[in-house]
């Protein structure tokens, strides 16, 4: 293992560097400076600091250039007990501080803030840090559920619902991040449910990014150092880790894209993640449409089931992303009885039934639900080739037939497949057929889909990494994307 390896690993870099379609980890402008550009050229905060907003002095001194922790030396690292809470709740954290010393929590909350990416809720006091014990390995899953718990939040039954992100810094001037949501207790009736997915985070999850200890579903260390690919890595993580590198899941910034844009343009949202609805925590058939934002590749039967139900009694399905519904998983216990902290997932065949847990394997191919399915790898970004542009989502997009819209196929990309069954339907269309070329060279196509169930309920797949990114990303936003979604939401809103 080479030096450049090693320190790669120690910049929290490695998986994101591997994994990531942009190569710019989940989300750029927090990799490094605290600042972006916005389309205008003009320079844009993410942190929002309501003492600086409101031009009083901030509660304390600003440290210069934060750093980002990393998973060898783990100057400060966390997790919370619950991804999800509801207003009036309490959610735990428990964290690691190396070497011992104060740190604090400061709270933000995803959204549209005046042109700002998210705005401070609230910041802990001076909390002392302890160095944690050891994480425990069992095989290839990783776990600190022994951790001590750190500080508790308890959530204001005034706070909006909605995703937010506990930022961890030491009294030295290091920072770590932990991602969890606020889901609305009272099951209020809103146009859209947001549905982040943090199962599918979890499984690309490779904590401790150290080179020796760490594990996703995707890779795992030999005894020299070296990541290794699938057929050696963990069948079972748990939630009970931080996230590796700064702290926030890859392709996190997918869902913040779409977070930012629906606030942005007031779409009325409730907010819950992949979890609550594998639990039946939420009632799909309250909303009139559920919005899948970013990378969602692992479901479980609960999970796949409550979609179907959904879209059965009209509440229409919006994928924004590609390679949806792919993995079959279960979600059990930790080994302290609280449910759904272990995530399992048998790739491999021989395991299990003696199929591998695609979800097509199993007999239901994710084209049922979807419309399309899973194609490949997009090596590099091409153009989204616009089909059928008299269709009401091309509507004043000022997208005619056979445009193409630059880098809008990345990542990974979902196409029709002639021999696969399809979902029952009154109508259905595809609105883009991108031809890009895989890594062995051969000629694909990438597809965008729309069909209406009998129910009335629309189902809506982009067919790419790159959807959610053209909504609010700097640097990758398209107006085109933008209104075509728009498009779509307002149907789906409007429609009785």
């Amino acid at each position: 293992m080479g030096v450049g390896q090693i320190r790669r690993w120690e910049s929290g870099a490695l998986a994101h560097g591997v994994s990531d379609p942009f190569g710019q980890g989940p989300l750029p402008w927090l990799r490094g400076e605290q600042q972006y550009l916005d389309d205008a050229g003009q320079v844009v905060p993410w942190y929002v600091d309501l003492a600086v907003s409101s031009g009083k002095p901030p509660r304390k001194p600003h440290i210069s250039g934060p750093r980002t922790a990393d998973d060898v030396r783990r100057q400060i690292k966390g997790f919370a007990t619950e991804g999800a809470v509801a207003p009036g709740g309490a959610i735990d954290f428990r964290i690691t501080v190396d070497p011992p010393q104060e740190f604090t929590v400061d709270v933000y909350r995803i959204g549209h803030y005046g042109g700002d990416g998210a705005a401070q809720v609230t910041t802990s006091p001076r909390l002392s840090g302890i160095v944690q014990p050891a994480p425990l390995t069992a095989g290839r899953t990783v776990s600190c559920h022994h951790w001590w718990q750190s500080w508790r939040l308890q959530v204001p039954p005034y706070w909006k619902t909605g995703a937010y992100v506990a930022v961890l810094t030491t009294a030295d001037g290091y920072r770590s991040h932990v991602p969890f949501t606020v889901r609305d207790a009272d099951a209020r009736p809103a146009d859209l449910l947001l549905l982040l997915p943090d199962v599918t985070w979890q499984a690309y999850n490779l904590y401790p990014e150290d080179g020796h200890t760490g594990a996703s579903l995707y890779h795992a260390w030999d005894d020299e150092g070296r990541l290794l690919g699938e057929e050696e890595a963990a069948t079972t993580v748990s939630f009970d880790r931080p996230y590796a590198g700064a702290g926030l899941p890859l392709h996190i910034g997918h869902a913040y894209d779409f977070v930012r844009f629906a606030e942005r343009y007031g779409y009325d949202l409730a907010y819950a993640d992949a979890r609550d609805l594998h639990a039946g925590r939420v009632d799909p058939t309250l909303y009139r449409g559920l919005v899948f934002p970013g990378h969602d590749e692992y479901w479980s039967i609960p999970m796949r089931r409550a979609a179907e139900a959904a879209r059965e009694a009209g509440t229409s399905l919006v994928f924004l992303s590609a390679n949806t519904m792919y993995w079959q998983v279960e979600l059990t216990p930790s080994p302290s009885g609280d449910p759904d902290r272990l995530l399992t997932c048998r790739k491999r065949r021989g395991e299990g039934r003696g199929r591998s847990a695609l979800w097509r394997d199993q007999g239901e191919p994710e084209q049922l639900v979807v419309g399309v399915q899973y194609a490949g790898r997009v090596p590099q970004p091409s153009p989204l080739v616009v089909r059928n542009a008299g269709h009401w989502l091309w509507e004043a997009t000022g997208a005619a037939e056979c445009d193409e819209i630059p880098g809008l196929v990345a990542g990974e990309a979902d196409s029709y497949f002639p021999r696969t069954p399809l979902p029952e339907s009154t109508e259905r269309i595809l609105l883009a057929h991108s031809p890009y070329e895989s890594a062995d060279g051969r000629r694909c196509h990438q597809e965008t889909s729309l069909y209406r169930a009998p129910s009335g309920a629309y189902v809506f797949a982009s067919g790419t990494f790159a959807w959610s990114p053209a909504l609010d990303r700097p640097g990758h936003v398209d107006p085109r994307i933008q209104r075509a979604t728009a498009n779509l939401l307002d149907r789906i809103c409007k429609h009785d």
